[in-house]
């Protein structure tokens, strides 16, 4: 049993541009030009969550964010079967209460961190998302799925509830009703409703599920990382709030954002009809 991390994440140093980082057996890190793509790496458990890929996962993320040279994050799972299954149930079955509780807590905070790094993060689902899985998907910024991806949260069929946010996540992305469905009866949903139910910004086949990723990479490198960032604080800080409050917040951060160079250019170019060069600045 682990207790939550403080201070065991070690910092990732030493690398070069284009390198291939294996964290442990777990986890694959790769870095080219301005994208870090993370691949959880466990084929034979259909890749599923346990304490060394969440561990390994937190360490990667505090490397990426501290790196501005990186623009973007693309997640997903090795081999063609799953983007992610779950958490591996051989470390929760034997947990005392206080210890599922611990646990939960620190799987909360490593996913959250997901959620509010700074860069645009990009979900590359094929075949099965459930569980932990669809909880990690949920906190990226966008999810891209193949048409043979599954999506569901099973908890409820060994007897416990998600405790990754997916009782929180899932009703705030598509609604009470759906949700409410979806987490007592454990029955996963496919990619066709997946995307009706606008859990998933896109499906595509599955040949065509990296150049679906890559098209909106290249769309995000277009814009100001900037204006990014601080698009996704005002999402997801706003959403913790009251209207009137959020409002005041989106002012506030408006006034931020047009005080950068960026935006001095992008008005700049906006009148003399030319494409911005947006510099991060």
């Amino acid at each position: 049993m682990f207790i939550p991390a403080n201070g065991r994440d070690k910092a990732i140093t030493g690398y070069k541009k284009y390198d291939v980082i294996t964290m442990g057996k777990e986890l694959i890190y790769k870095r080219e030009d301005d994208v870090a793509t993370i691949t959880l790496n466990r084929e034979e458990a259909l890749n599923a969550l346990n304490t060394p890929v969440l561990t390994q996962l937190k360490t990667v993320l505090a490397d990426i964010e501290a790196d501005e040279s990186l623009r973007a994050i693309v997640i997903t799972g090795a081999g063609n079967r799953a983007f992610c299954a779950g958490a591996d149930v051989h470390e929760i079955k034997d947990m005392s209460p206080i210890e599922a509780r611990d646990w939960s807590l620190w799987v909360q905070s490593v996913i959250s961190y997901l959620e509010q790094i700074g860069k645009p993060v990009i979900a590359r689902i094929n075949g099965f998302c459930l569980g932990g899985g669809l909880e990690l998907a949920m906190a990226c910024d966008f999810r891209i799925a193949s048409d043979n991806s599954i999506f569901g949260l099973p908890e409820i069929n060994l007897g416990i509830i998600p405790g990754g946010g997916g009782t929180q996540r899932l009703a705030r992305l598509i609604g009470k009703t759906k949700a409410m469905e979806m987490l007592m009866t454990g029955e996963p949903i496919d990619a066709k409703e997946a995307l009706a139910l606008r859990l998933v910004n896109q499906v595509v086949p599955v040949a065509e599920l990296d150049a679906a990723v890559d098209s909106v990479l290249n769309k995000l490198r277009a814009k100001s990382r900037l204006t990014l960032r601080t698009i996704k604080l005002a999402v997801n800080n706003g959403l913790e709030m009251d209207l009137e409050r959020a409002l005041r917040y989106e002012a506030e951060s408006f006034g931020s954002a047009v005080s950068t160079s960026d935006a001095k250019e992008g008005l700049q170019a906006f009148i003399e009809k030319r494409k911005p060069v947006f510099k991060g600045e």
